[in-house]
């Protein structure tokens, strides 16, 4: 029996589909204790966007811990986070017309998530926020509130109250128009839906299954928003920072949000990290309303600064984002044609997309047999069907292709076709 069987609670999730002990991690492979590598198609959940170990932010994160550089520094000025904030400020809010006040929340998303919400109902004065059905923001009790998956919300053991799903775009065919059936409930005193402080929505849904919305859907939502003076909240924790290939998911819409929530590969090196995005109108907190012990991680600040610097100074790495987008997509989209049975088919948004399967049990048999071949991918949706590919945005062309070829063969085997063919098929 191993420390982990010994001591580790049975909440662990991601080692029970992954059996080994990981050791080393660079760009985007992982090695074991034994020295097998593994391709990561997880990267973190989408918090190693920038890869393991990138060179570049790591040569800045070790040089600033050995000048002695402030490590925790609560919400107190530093120099790393004056570098932080200029950065933003420089790289990704004023090329794109935004302004915005930054609050450093906890260090996770869903602190992040939690910040937003109250301060959407202190501004408004309203308790209730409408959430989408598939969404997923968190699970501590407010963002499970407004959290679509039954098995989280299970495990909150309390009524989880003031919210209410409607419906995501698509989520009723392609007939509906679900933004009109919200403004129609908002409308209407007797739909039995009070009044809301805000709606809050991810533009691809992760772990809802990479429901993409579309961008006129965004647009419409935004406009809804306002007619009703709602507030309008992006979570953009797992989409964001450049997953989609902009560096918000809904760049595309031409929407700007009220709020904007970010976490996961904010601090681009797998470090906790998490920020409130909000127009300066609604920054109504009075000094420590709202606070976190770990608000202040500056390692993340240097870090986040070096990723900035060197991916978004300009246009190169978001080209090469949807460039690996593309083939990304169109292998998806060959390889769901070739073993489609009326039960796959591509879902997803950038380097977020993946397949989805007729069942939760035939998405986990593809999932098991990549991990055979030293492929590290997950599974996303409401019972687990679609087939999750989150790559690190670095990855190569090649590397991409290898792990595709691995998903194909995967694919072919949990649907009883010819491996054989299919090998010869990848190459």
């Amino acid at each position: 029996m191993t420390v982990f069987d010994r001591l580790e609670s049975k909440v662990q999730s991601y080692a029970r589909s992954f059996p080994v002990t990981f050791e080393k991690a660079e760009g985007a492979w992982l090695t074991d204790e034994n020295g097998n590598r593994y391709l990561d198609f997880l990267a973190g959940a989408g918090s190693l966007n920038y890869g393991h170990n990138h060179p570049v932010l790591q040569e800045k994160l070790i040089d600033y811990i050995k000048s002695n550089g402030i490590t925790h520094g609560l919400d107190m000025h530093t120099k790393a986070k004056e570098a932080f904030l200029t950065a933003l400020e420089d790289k990704i809010l004023k090329p794109r017309d935004m302004e915005y006040k930054v609050q450093f929340t906890g260090p996770t998303g869903t602190n992040a998530v939690e910040a937003a919400l109250k301060l959407a109902r202190r501004v408004k004065g309203r308790e209730t926020v409408i959430s989408f059905t598939n969404g997923f923001h968190g699970c501590t009790l407010g963002a499970l509130a407004i959290t679509g998956n039954e098995h989280h919300r299970g495990a909150a053991g309390v009524s989880l109250d003031n919210a209410v799903a409607v419906p995501f775009d698509g989520y009723m065919g392609d007939s509906v128009d679900t933004v009109d059936y919200l403004d129609r409930v908002l409308s209407d005193n007797s739909s039995g839906v009070s009044l809301p402080a805000a709606v809050i929505v991810e533009a691809v849904q992760g772990e809802g299954g990479l429901n993409a919305a579309d961008f006129g859907w965004l647009k419409k939502l935004e406009q809804t928003c306002c007619k009703h003076d709602i507030l309008l909240i992006v979570d953009d924790i797992q989409a964001g920072c450049g997953r989609t290939g902009t560096f918000f998911s809904f760049e595309p819409a031409g929407i700007k949000p009220d709020m904007i929530t970010l976490s996961k590969s904010l601090s681009a090196y797998g470090l906790p990290f998490a920020v409130v995005l909000m127009k300066p109108e609604f920054d109504v907190w009075h000094p420590g309303e709202h606070n976190g012990t770990f608000r202040g991680n500056n390692h993340a600040f240097v870090t986040a600064t070096a990723a900035l610097d060197h991916f978004w100074s300009d246009d190169k790495f978001a080209s090469e984002v949807s460039d690996k987008a593309e083939f990304l997509g169109k292998r998806l989209e060959e390889i769901a044609e070739r073993y489609d049975d009326g039960k796959i088919y591509r879902k997803g948004r950038g380097l977020m997309q993946g397949i989805c399967f007729e069942s939760g049990e035939l998405a986990s048999k593809v999932t098991k047999e990549c991990f055979k071949h030293n492929l590290i991918i997950e599974t996303s949706g409401p019972e687990d069907e679609v087939v999750k590919c989150l790559v690190p945005l670095i990855i190569s062309k090649q590397d991409l292709g290898h792990g595709l070829d691995i998903l194909e063969l995967a694919t072919a085997k949990a649907m009883g076709k010819d491996v054989v063919a299919a090998k010869a098929a990848a190459e």
